[in-house]
C-alpha cells in the first residue's frame, strides 16, 4: 500500500524505465475511451521523449500472431531497433522474458502504459509494487474499451499505490532542467515545438 509519509523521490534519467504493453493494432480497434488517433499520438510521444532522455524501454505484445496483431506501426517507427517481446500471459510480469528485461534495466521506478488500461497496464503495475518497484502510469498513453473499464482500472491502481500522471508531465519530471541538452528533443517529441520557438525569440530579444 502507498505510504503517504514517504518523502518525494523524483523520477530521473538514472532511476526510471518505461514499459509499453500491448499497443497492438487489433486492440487499438476496440478503444472507445479516447480516439485511437489521440492514443497513438500520446504513446508515440511518450516513447520518443523517453528515448531522448535515454530511458531503458521494454516493449511487449500478447498473442501477436494469433489474436491481437503487431504493435502499431507508428510506435515501431518511434523505437527503431527495439526488441518487442511477444508473450501469452495476460499479466506482462508473469512472462519470464519480460520480467527479466525489466529487471535488466536496473531501474526501480517503472512507468507503464498499456492497452487495455485495466488489464495490460494495471496488472503489471500493481505486480511491480509487490516486487518492490515504484510504479507510475502514463494514463493518457493507455486506452480501453469503455469508460467503466477506465474508471475501474484507475481506481484499482490508485488503491494499490500506483502513481497516476499524464505522459508529458512524467517526461518533464525526468527532464527537470530546461538547460539540459536533450530539452529540445524532448519538447519536440511531445509536440511542444512552440516551446523551442519561445526560447529562440527570448534569446534573440536578449541579443538586441
Amino acid at each position: 500500500m502507498f505510504d503517504r509519509n514517504r518523502p518525494y523521490e523524483p523520477l530521473t534519467s538514472e532511476n526510471a524505465a518505461l514499459v509499453l504493453v500491448d499497443h497492438q493494432i487489433g486492440l487499438m480497434t476496440g478503444v472507445r475511451d479516447m480516439s485511437p488517433a489521440e492514443l497513438k499520438h500520446n504513446v508515440v510521444a511518450l516513447a520518443k521523449a523517453a528515448r531522448a532522455l535515454e530511458l531503458p524501454i521494454v516493449v511487449t505484445t500478447t498473442a501477436r500472431d494469433s489474436m491481437w496483431g503487431p504493435t502499431v506501426p507508428e510506435l515501431v517507427e518511434a523505437l527503431p531497433g527495439a526488441q518487442i517481446i511477444d508473450r501469452s500471459t495476460v499479466n506482462a510480469f508473469d512472462d519470464a522474458r519480460t520480467a527479466r528485461a525489466i529487471e535488466a534495466t536496473g531501474r526501480k521506478k517503472l512507468i507503464f502504459a498499456g492497452l487495455s488500461l485495466e488489464v495490460c497496464a494495471t496488472f503489471p503495475a500493481i505486480t511491480a509494487l509487490s516486487k518492490g518497484y515504484a510504479a507510475y502510469i502514463a494514463v493518457d498513453a493507455c486506452g480501453t474499451f469503455n469508460r467503466t473499464k477506465r474508471e475501474a482500472g484507475l481506481l484499482r491502481m490508485l488503491q494499490a499505490g500506483v502513481i497516476v500522471a499524464d505522459h508529458a508531465t512524467l517526461m518533464m519530471e525526468i527532464m527537470k532542467d530546461n538547460g539540459r541538452p536533450e530539452a529540445g528533443a524532448v519538447y519536440g517529441a511531445l509536440d511542444m515545438d512552440w516551446a523551442k520557438l519561445v526560447g529562440q525569440l527570448a534569446q534573440a530579444h536578449d541579443k538586441n
